[in-house]
């Protein structure tokens, strides 16, 4: 499986001979398993059609600043839209012209100005002639760019446009694709880690029509998968019903209903892991008999015998050897002291506290506020963000700790 899957990918085409190599490269960005969008110069449009790289891309390709609307209104191309939106950016080709741009902040067209607004890495493959490359301003634009922390793709030696045979030609797709995947691959931190999260309610049958359940979505598990996922771990997802879905594939998604499914899955997978954070809202009780047919409404009251459910992170807290192990506490009153007797009596590493006190967090929200304390008691308390935001404080805290 490819680092590239699920990321989204700029790609900046220039004015180079060598254009004509990019529909192959959006392809293979593809078959990764990436999402592409394609910014090219005014000048590159005659070296290969925008109507190639938007079919090969499944999107819109962007050129100028302003696009014809259907009611012939201008549409505005926002340059900080598309940097904010890339996870990587590659322009290739990059003329010699091109680079001596972006090293000095010029900014005459919707690529250079997305190179400035980009928040992401930018790669950056050189093509030109032999004597281009070598001259001396060339050089100075590829360690400047390089200062600036962009990643130079050398180009490789033979057969020139000019009919020359030296270096400048623009390395071939698959070998930046290859580049680039080891370069993501080297700064990953959870890269050839195992991740297990837990996620959703769980459904405690009653008969085959009822059960007892919560109001749990799952996001926040959904998005600790992906920001596992992002880290470059190969992630186990055990959900409960849950509407979220996840595309990336390094996460596996495993679907249960009740807590004992929730619990036997789980313990599949405990052992071969090197974290496990369990978000998941597992029912505490279960009605002790599951009747195997509709219950009819027979009188004004009805009783339902409750036994408890297995307590999943206590059962893992007893048999975990080098794993670390993050639990969750939903509390709605006096949360602090309720959350580190469940960190202590479980034997947790982390515990992450939400409290339904708190407007903004708790079940069907698209954001969260949380409290995280560790097994020294440290407590570190972080405002009112996105789920995605908190799922990436959350690994912020496991990575600073070096268990990973």
């Amino acid at each position: 499986m490819s680092v590239l899957s699920g990321k989204n990918i700029l790609l900046g085409v220039t004015a180079g001979i060598a254009a004509y190599k990019t529909a192959h490269l959006v392809r293979l960005f593809i078959k990764a398993g990436a999402q592409v969008k394609v910014v090219m110069t005014p000048a590159s449009k005659d070296f290969v059609t925008p109507l190639t790289l938007s079919t090969l891309s499944n999107n819109p390709v962007y050129s100028s600043f302003y696009e014809k609307g259907e009611q012939g209104t201008e549409e505005w191309n926002s340059h900080v839209e598309l940097g904010l939106w890339a996870d990587y950016m590659l322009v290739a080709p990059a003329t010699a012209n091109t680079l001596a741009k972006m090293s000095n902040g010029v900014c005459d067209n919707l690529l250079l100005a997305v190179y400035l607004s980009a928040k992401c890495k930018v790669y950056f493959a050189p093509t030109m002639d032999l004597d281009m490359y070598k001259h001396a301003s060339t050089k100075k634009s590829i360690a400047k760019l390089q200062s600036f922390g962009n990643v130079f793709i050398s180009p490789s030696s033979g057969f020139l446009a000019s009919g020359l045979i030296g270096e400048g030609r623009m390395e071939e797709p698959e070998n930046m694709i290859s580049f680039i995947e080891n370069d993501i691959v080297k700064s990953l931190p959870l890269i050839n880690k195992k991740v297990l999260i837990t996620a959703g309610p769980t459904y405690e049958a009653i008969d085959p029509v009822r059960f007892i359940g919560n109001h749990s979505s799952g996001k926040m598990g959904f998005e600790l998968a992906k920001q596992a996922a992002n880290l470059g771990a190969t992630v186990y997802l055990v959900s409960g019903p849950s509407n979220e879905t996840v595309s990336n594939k390094r996460i596996n998604r495993i679907d249960v209903i009740s807590a004992e499914d929730m619990y036997n899955e789980v313990h599949k997978y405990f052992n071969s892991v090197d974290i496990a954070i369990l978000s998941a809202a597992v029912a505490d009780y279960k009605p002790k008999f599951v009747s195997d047919k509709k219950i009819k409404k027979s009188s004004e009251e009805m009783s339902i015998d409750l036994v408890k459910t297995k307590d999943i992170l206590a059962s893992l807290g007893k048999v975990k050897k080098s794993q670390f192990l993050v639990g969750f506490a939903l509390e709605t009153n006096n949360e602090l002291e309720n959350a580190k007797k469940k960190l202590n009596n479980k034997n947790l590493d982390l515990i992450v506290l939400n409290s339904l006190q708190d407007k903004g967090a708790g079940f069907k929200k698209e954001t969260n506020k949380v409290t995280i304390i560790d097994k020294l008691e440290n407590i570190s308390e972080f405002g009112l963000k996105s789920k995605s935001k908190v799922a990436e404080d959350i690994f912020n805290v496991i990575l600073k700790k070096n268990y990973a």
